[in-house]
């Protein structure tokens, strides 16, 4: 399929250029039918036509958007990062790239001295307990707007880098608790921003693992994905660290290359992106992106770690 404003060659199925981002003409080619994977219950996002009006709403103060947090903060968090620094564990390059990442959010929602309240945030840590795992004056508080944060810091870290919160790693894997919290955050938050004009709020998990075996993440995060703003579904993304050093999984569009159970599922549960993340993910240079391409990594270093909250945290192009 070739797309008619680069000429870069596409998959025949492909909706819009890989290399471009460019939709392509839908009536040149014939829609191949999504089939089940094993133990699979195939999500509404993938059986029916996405709706064009969803994921479309325009972020502002008036309707900001609500960014959830999830966080493994188990003991094998103390393993080595791939690709970080030398010696740094998982859990201290997650701390740094989501208070990295805070920073950014108050610089980009901030106008002469003041910020500008276009953005919700929750962290959520889980391993020996589940909750908020900001530190300081902001110590458990699990939904806040960005002028809160960016008014508490709890130190100044490298490079003059504010730090909200730091890395643990002790205990189990409660995933499916920490996303039962993120169930409570974002009804909380749907209860005074769910209209059509209000774009849904983004779950994001970052984990290195499995779940507890009594702790199931499958029932909460569907409950979680039938959360609506009126705007679309709630979205949740996974992300699964590794210590080994190898080709990460980027936004796949089935469970055919994961072989550990635990990544089938964690694929099974993430939700389908939308089209302008998709287009975002394009032109970044993501290969094989398609229609049925989820909010999920696998096997990632922290060069798929920073991608992931890059494209994960942008829901459209006006917010970063």
């Amino acid at each position: 399929m070739q797309c008619p404003v680069c000429e870069h060659e596409n998959r025949p199925e492909a909706k819009f250029c890989r290399k471009c981002g460019s939709q392509l003409d839908a009536t040149s080619r014939e829609e191949d039918a999504p089939s089940a994977v094993a133990g699979e219950a195939i999500s509404e996002e993938q059986t029916t036509p996405e709706d064009p009006t969803h994921y479309t709403a325009e972020i502002n103060r008036r309707h900001p958007a609500c960014f959830v947090f999830l966080i493994d903060q188990s003991a094998s968090m103390e393993d080595e990062l791939a690709g970080g620094e030398r010696g740094q564990s998982k859990a201290d390059g997650v701390a740094g790239q989501i208070n990295r990442l805070l920073a950014e959010l108050i610089a980009q929602n901030s106008l002469d001295a003041e910020v500008l309240d276009r953005v919700y945030v929750s962290v959520i840590g889980y391993g020996a307990r589940v909750g908020s795992a900001f530190r300081g004056s902001l110590a458990g508080k699990d939904l806040l707007p960005i002028s809160e944060v960016a008014a508490n810091y709890l130190s100044l870290g490298g490079e003059e880098l504010p730090i909200w919160f730091e890395a643990i790693a002790n205990g189990g894997t409660p995933m499916g608790s920490a996303i039962g919290r993120a169930i409570e955050v974002v009804t909380r938050w749907l209860s005074d921003h769910g209209g059509t004009m209000d774009f849904p709020p983004i779950v994001m998990n970052i984990t290195d693992g499995e779940a507890d075996p009594a702790d199931q993440p499958d029932a909460p995060a569907r409950r979680l994905t039938d959360l609506t703003s009126g705007n679309g579904r709630v979205l949740l993304f996974n992300l699964h660290l590794s210590e080994d050093a190898g080709s990460p999984v980027m936004f796949p569009d089935s469970d055919a290359g994961l072989d550990a159970r635990f990544a089938r599922q964690l694929y099974a549960l993430s939700s389908v992106l939308p089209l302008p993340m998709r287009r975002l993910a394009a032109n970044e240079g993501f290969n094989e992106i398609t229609d049925r391409s989820r909010g999920f990594v696998y096997n990632a270093d922290m060069t798929a770690l920073i991608n992931f909250i890059d494209i994960g945290t942008r829901p459209n192009p006006g917010l970063r």
